[in-house]
């Protein structure tokens, strides 16, 4: 036997194979590049609002809560609540008491919502918060001391 020939030979890997492990690094990184972009935009659906509300008291009592600016918000994702209790939350059915002005879904500016004296006391602290659709991120829009 020849041991010469057997390492003079200049066929290592073959053209096909080369092709074949080009072909499934790619794929690999295709994989691993769209499950990022992919996580990314979930994530997107997940932040709340960039609101801004503000807060009218009215002589006689009433509360006046506007959206003045900034992102629309989700009315089925929003809350109104006073000190941890769930009884101010507002709908979009038009404009009468603990309902918001508007009419639709979402919130935009120049909406309001005005809850009628005899609900909240004084010292009360009154929150809009917003909750995302799998209840795993959550936050407090706004906040007013009545």
């Amino acid at each position: 036997m020849k041991l010469r020939k057997l390492f003079a030979g200049d066929d290592a890997v073959s053209p096909v194979i080369g092709v074949i492990l080009m072909v499934a690094i790619t794929v690999i990184l295709a994989a691993v590049i769209g499950t990022f972009v992919l996580s990314l935009g979930s994530d997107l659906q997940n932040n709340p609002p960039n609101a801004q509300f503000t807060f009218s008291q009215e002589d006689n009592g009433n509360l006046t809560m506007t959206h003045d600016g900034g992102d629309s918000v989700d009315v089925e994702k929003m809350s109104v609540t006073y000190d941890g209790s769930d009884d101010l939350s507002c709908q979009t059915n038009g404009a009468a008491n603990d309902e918001w002005s508007g009419g639709d879904a979402e919130l935009t500016a120049g909406d309001s919502c005005t809850l009628a004296n005899g609900k909240l006391t004084e010292g009360d602290t009154i929150r809009i918060t917003w909750e995302s659709d799998d209840g795993g991120t959550s936050a407090t829009l706004a906040r007013y001391e009545y």
